[in-house]
């Protein structure tokens, strides 16, 4: 008996100390970035968390750097492996993350998507945003200013309850 008390404390101990763990990347990207990627890709866009894109995608992106949606982003070699390694180690289809995940099974495996908008997911998230809310507004522009509407986007925060839309404020759906 003082056995069986043992292992149920233990186990429920165990599982109470689960739960901030479980609850606390609901909404979350991992928030690690290498600082090469962040100095290299931050400097034109925020840099993406890895958990938006799978290994392939990043990869596909990276290999065509010379022409990075219309810009000549190419670096040298020491910085794209760093990056690379970054990237492919964090992505989507490698994180534990509940919400990489779900970026990384709404893409057919037959699919290497390079942008985060055309991710089945992410246009579910956002479907029910008016348009007008995003490209008629000079502070966001496009869906792809993540930093725009969620403030802890640069560190791979997306909380529902944290979506401000400039000139609108919160967001609630």
């Amino acid at each position: 008996m003082k056995y069986i008390s043992i292992v149920s404390a233990v186990t429920l101990s165990l599982g109470l100390l689960s739960i901030p763990v479980v609850w606390s990347d609901s909404e979350r990207f991992s928030s690690s970035f290498n600082s090469n990627y962040k100095e290299e890709c931050g400097s034109c866009h925020i840099a993406f968390p890895a958990g938006l894109l799978p290994e392939r995608s990043w990869s596909k992106i990276l290999n065509n750097l010379d022409d990075h949606f219309g810009d000549n982003a190419e670096l040298d070699e020491d910085s794209l492996k760093q990056i690379n390694n970054f990237l492919s180690n964090n992505s989507s289809d490698k994180s534990s993350y509940r919400k990489a995940s779900k970026f990384s099974r709404s893409i057919p495996r037959n699919k290497t998507l390079i942008r985060i908008t055309d991710i089945p997911y992410f246009k579910h998230e956002h479907d029910e945003i008016p348009m007008q809310m995003i490209v008629n507004n000079p502070k966001v522009k496009t869906l792809s200013r993540c930093e725009a509407c969620h403030s802890g986007a640069e560190k791979g925060r997306f909380d529902e309850d944290d979506i401000n839309i400039p000139g609108y404020g919160r967001w609630d759906d």
